[in-house]
């Protein structure tokens, strides 16, 4: 039986695994039989082994009392999750990656597909010194959204969908050279070929669909993976079933916000200091 290789230096959440693994085998025991204990499926046991899911605070809980380890499993998963991203993103991540089309909606900042390196700097920056995440898990953050920029070069080029909400563009994120810059690149983002940026202004009100980011992909067998999250806790849905009322929302969203033409009008304005 073909057994993927393991690399637990590599992340905590690839540690985590190994060490899930390894337990398992201790015991003679295979992804089916500690799934049956747990009361997950093998395929759930198989993704946290291999560190494409990360593991949950239930999850690591109920691994201590099949594997009979006291707390240690939830400690190592506290750890996991003590990182720069919230649940559910790394795999997100990876999906987006590989998707045939993406589309976000943002709330407050530019999204990190969009982020220049300045302006991901500044914003990070303000997040370590309110002490919300360390200095190393900053620059986890920035690198991370480097890679994530890097994977939209591929061919061939996935569709991007962003909408705005003009907050995003009336929040100043370090000095009046970083804003111009990131306005900017937004211009030169809305003028690619596979982009479509609109800005979801104030006046939309009542008429505004979603108020919390969301994140959708359209995979290339064209299954659909949603992401949202609010300040503390992020969610990754999967069953095709409860994504779609998200996708009609943004759909929605999308035909009351501003088009691509009136949004680029809208940032020149910002960046020209007009507004």
């Amino acid at each position: 039986m073909n057994r993927k290789e393991l690399k637990p230096e590599s992340s905590p959440v690839a540690a985590f695994g190994e060490r899930l693994r390894r337990l398992r085998d201790e015991r003679g025991w295979t992804q089916d039989e500690l799934a049956e204990r747990m009361g997950y499926s093998g395929t759930h046991i198989s993704a946290v082994e291999t560190g494409r899911r990360s593991p949950t605070p239930r999850f690591s809980t109920i691994a201590d009392k099949v594997l009979g380890t006291g707390d240690q499993l939830e400690r190592q998963g506290r750890a996991v999750r003590s990182d720069a991203l919230l649940e559910g993103f790394p795999e997100f991540v990876a999906h987006e990656a590989k998707a045939a089309e993406i589309r976000l909606y943002e709330v407050g900042v530019i999204p990190g597909l969009l982020q220049t390196p300045d302006y991901a700097a500044a914003l990070t920056a303000g997040t370590v010194k309110r002490g919300a995440i360390t200095p190393e898990q900053g620059d986890e953050r920035n690198a991370l959204i480097a890679q994530r920029q890097a994977t939209l070069d591929r061919i061939p080029l996935p569709l991007v969908f962003v909408v705005l909400d003009e907050s995003c563009l009336r929040r100043p994120i370090g000095d009046s050279a970083v804003m111009e810059a990131q306005f900017t690149r937004l211009l030169e983002f809305a003028d690619l070929p596979n982009t479509v940026v609109q800005v979801a202004p104030f006046t939309m009100g009542a008429r505004r669909s979603l108020s919390l980011p969301l994140y959708l992909l359209t995979l290339s067998d064209r299954s659909l993976i949603s992401y949202a999250e609010s300040a503390h806790q992020g969610h990754l849905e999967r069953e095709t079933p409860f994504v779609l009322p998200v996708l009609t929302a943004y759909h929605q969203l999308q035909a009351e916000a501003l088009s691509q033409a009136a949004s680029v009008a809208m940032i020149n304005r910002l960046r020209k200091g007009s507004l």
